[in-house]
Formats: C-alpha cells, structure tokens, sequence
C-alpha cells in the first residue's frame, strides 16, 4: 500500500495506548487505523504507512479537533519519544482504563465472589522511576545523539534534555555523559558492523536512601576499548556534575563490557570505576527493610509503589503464621524476604547466582534467619528438594515473572506442588490471564485481584491474582 493522508476519528484504544479509528479504504470498506498519542475523542489527520495484526499503522500529521478529555503533556519530548504513552491525558481517567483492561483480561476466570480491588494508583505520578536506561547512537554524518528511543523510529534515538519520569538528576547525568563523549573521540556501537565503542548509559537510584549509581556500558570488541584516559574523563564528568548536589551522598560509577561473539553466548564484565559497589533502597512492606542493589541486578522500578505492591499481596493472601512458603525465580529476593515477616519458611529458587548471593545479602541484611534461596533451574532445584527432603512441600507458592509469563514446564511445576494458595504478581495482565487459565484447568480458583499502577503516564500496569486450591 502506497502511503496516503487520512482523517479519522479517535475512538478507542490499542493493547499499546494508542488510538484507533477508522478509514474508507479505496473499495470502501472501513479499516482500524492506530495512531500514536491519539486518546478516544480526538479527530486527527494522520500519515498511514503499512498494516500489520488488521491495523493499519500511522504518524500524527495533525491533531485537527482535540479530545475533551486531552489535556497538555508536560515533557517537551512527547510525542517523539517512545517511553510515554498517556501524558495527554488526566492520570486518573489513565487509572480507568488500566483497571478495565485488566477486567477484560481476566473477565473468563472472574467468578461472582472474586473480590476485584479497585485500582491503586500512584500517590507521585511524576518523578517516579529509580532506573533508566538510555541509548547511544550516531546517524550517516556521525551526529551523536544520547537519549532514548524515537516513536516509530527503527531504533533512531533523540537528544533527550528532560525527562519527568526520573529525578531531574538523571537528564543531567545525560547531559554531563554526552558533554563526555563529545570530547573523547569515540563513536556509538553499531550492532550490524560491529564497530563503535558505546551502547547505553544506566542510571539509578535508591529512592528513599537518595543512593546514586551511574553504569555506562560499551563494546567487548577489543578495536573499540576504551583507554584509561577516556575512563576517568568519564568518571571525572559524572563525579564532577553530581557529587555537588549530595556532597554527603553515595556516587556509584561502573564500566560494563558487553562481549558479542558470533556462535556464543553474549558476555558481560563489570568494572567498578568509583564509590561503593551498590547503592541501597529502603522499602516500607509492614516495617521499614533495606535492600542492597547490585549493577545489574532486576529491582522493582517504582519503588513507593512497589510498598504497595508487595504489602497489598502480601495481605491478599494472608500467609498464616505456620506456612511454608516457596518463591520461584526469586531474583534478589525482595519479595520473599517481606514474606518471611509472616511465614514460618521461605525459600527462594533462582537461577542465577549473582541474584542469589543479593538474596543471600539482604536477608542477612534484615536479620532474616528463616530464609533460604537455592540457586539452579527452578524444576532441577525443586526435584532435588523433594528427593532429598530438604524442606517441606510448600503452603503457598509466590511467583513474579517476566512479562512473557510462565512457561508450560513453570505451570506444571506449580501445580504438582499443590500448594493451597498462589501469589502470582504481574506486569503483563494478557499473560497473567493465559497462565490463570491454566491454574483454573487443575482445581484453582481466584479469589482476589488487585491492579496497582507502577508505570504512570505508560500503558503499563502490574497486577496481583491470589489463587486457592479448591
């Protein structure tokens, strides 16, 4: 289809937050339009480019008649950048539309007793996050650009200046790093070629501890290493931006080396450049508890929300005071050392063992004693437990995986321990809903959902299922 200009109507919502209307087609008949940043109400003129899943794909040309509901965006990046979805719009209609796309989601399994728990929203909608990741990359005439990910632009990246997701402290960062970069001489990395010294720059921060960690992350292809000069101008920038603004703060500072080698699976090496090696979060489920945070290590990314996250499921299942409790695919294990506040045992499975030595830390961190985590293939690790008796069989069983779900051989694992209840936390409800599904086949039932809304001004939302064995 050659490209064309349409105007349309916006009435409703893709799966990614962006609008649908309709077009009359040449042979007239009407067909789904998506465009980007468009909310129901809006009429737009929009530049539309190719169909895929039965929609046809577009650009925002113009906004011709504004939604009532639209209201102004607050980043002077939005609409280029493709991290925001919904700044246009009040955040609690955004809170509206989460909890009826989780209702929609789980509709099958819904029974007339499930307690569905309105959504939680996000005290502090702004300013929110504790980690970001931004991309380094150059076009033909070698422009550097540091920033993030344009909308719809095969992985072009813009300038970014601000962003009001993070603390204002972050964009400095960015702006400090490219500052850096301008004077040392070295090029973005090009994945294709293989050529190119820098790829992304994370920064973090422990939200209640105001710990700071910088980790910028480059080409293990040993043409394109970094000299020691080009490290300490690195180290020199951030220290020299930041370190002024918390004198009595911790400053964090890595290097990480990312090998790709065609036929092998891809390395990483991290090199602590300055301050401690981790930076410190503070959560607040029942009693205050701290939790160290490795370089790399997965933690949730909204942490006064995560509070509510992990309080609110925990109290949904209401873990009697002689439970055993397993935490499958535990990561760090923040989620199974606030249970052990309740449980008589927990024990956390992991496969990877820079997360469990973090687990291993933070329980003894917080003083928990009755927390074990075995690092190993989940379904290896659990075959060995029943063989050898190491624990009981579990009362409840807790899970929060990544976004494609569990996979079938996680499903099955689960139900052959029959625990009397599952905690199955969620940052995808389509999955969740898949995986319920599943649960439901072999004698489950929900009880209890709860949307909570980490990700303001996204189309994203975590969600808590509680499921009993019937």
């Amino acid at each position: 289809m050659k490209q064309r200009t349409v105007v349309t109507k916006i009435t409703g919502l893709s799966r990614k937050g962006n609008g649908i209307g309709e077009f009359e087609r040449e042979d007239d008949t009407s067909w789904p339009v998506e465009v980007p940043f468009a909310i129901p109400g809006d009429e737009v003129k929009a530049l539309i480019f190719r169909k895929r899943r039965g929609a046809y794909q577009s650009r925002m040309e113009e906004l011709i008649h504004p939604s009532p509901e639209r209201i102004s965006p607050r980043c002077v990046h939005f609409g280029t950048c493709g991290g925001c979805r919904w700044q246009q719009m009040d955040y609690e209609k955004q809170g509206e539309l989460k909890e009826k796309f989780v209702r929609h989601c789980l509709a099958p399994g819904l029974a007339s007793d499930v307690h569905f728990h309105p959504i939680l929203l996000c005290e502090k909608p702004w300013e929110y996050r504790n980690k970001m990741e931004f991309s380094f990359s150059m076009d033909k005439e070698k422009t550097p650009y540091l920033g993030m990910i344009m909308e719809g632009g095969k992985g072009r990246v813009f300038n970014l200046t601000e962003c009001h997701l993070v603390n204002p402290w972050f964009a400095k960062v960015v702006t400090t790093v490219r500052q850096w970069w301008l004077e040392s001489g070295l090029e973005a990395f090009r994945p294709y070629r293989n050529t190119g010294s820098l790829r992304t720059l994370i920064v973090r921060e422990g939200i209640r501890t105001g710990d700071k960690m910088v980790m910028l992350t480059v080409s293990g292809n040993p043409d394109f290493a970094l000299n020691q000069q080009q490290i300490d101008g690195f180290v020199a920038h951030v220290r020299d931006a930041i370190e002024p603004l918390d004198p009595a703060g911790n400053l964090s500072i890595f290097l990480r080396i990312q090998q790709q080698i065609k036929g092998k699976p891809t390395q990483f090496y991290e090199m602590h450049l300055s301050g401690p090696d981790h930076i410190q979060e503070v959560l607040h489920v029942s009693n205050p508890m701290t939790f160290k945070v490795s370089p790399t290590a997965f933690f949730q990314p909204n942490s006064l929300q995560a509070e509510k996250l992990y309080s609110r499921g925990l109290e949904l299942t209401e873990i009697p005071e002689n439970a055993v409790v397993y935490d499958l695919y535990c990561g760090t294990g923040t989620l199974g050392i606030c249970a052990a506040q309740y449980a008589k045992q927990v024990v956390g499975i992991e496969l990877s063992p820079e997360a469990v030595l973090d687990a291993r830390e933070n329980a003894e961190l917080n003083g928990v004693k009755h927390y074990e985590v075995m690092q190993g293939n989940v379904q290896e690790v659990l075959q060995k437990i029943q063989k050898e008796s190491l624990f009981p069989s579990p009362d409840i069983v807790m899970v929060d995986p990544p976004r494609v779900g569990l996979d079938p051989d996680a499903i099955k694992q689960i139900i052959q321990l029959s625990p009397e209840k599952i905690l199955y936390i969620s940052c995808n409800p389509v999955t969740q809903a898949k995986n319920c599904e599943d649960f439901l086949k072999h004698g489950y039932r929900i009880v209890a959902v709860q949307p909570i809304d980490q990700f303001p001004q996204t189309v994203h939302i975590e969600n808590i299922v509680v499921l009993i064995r019937e």
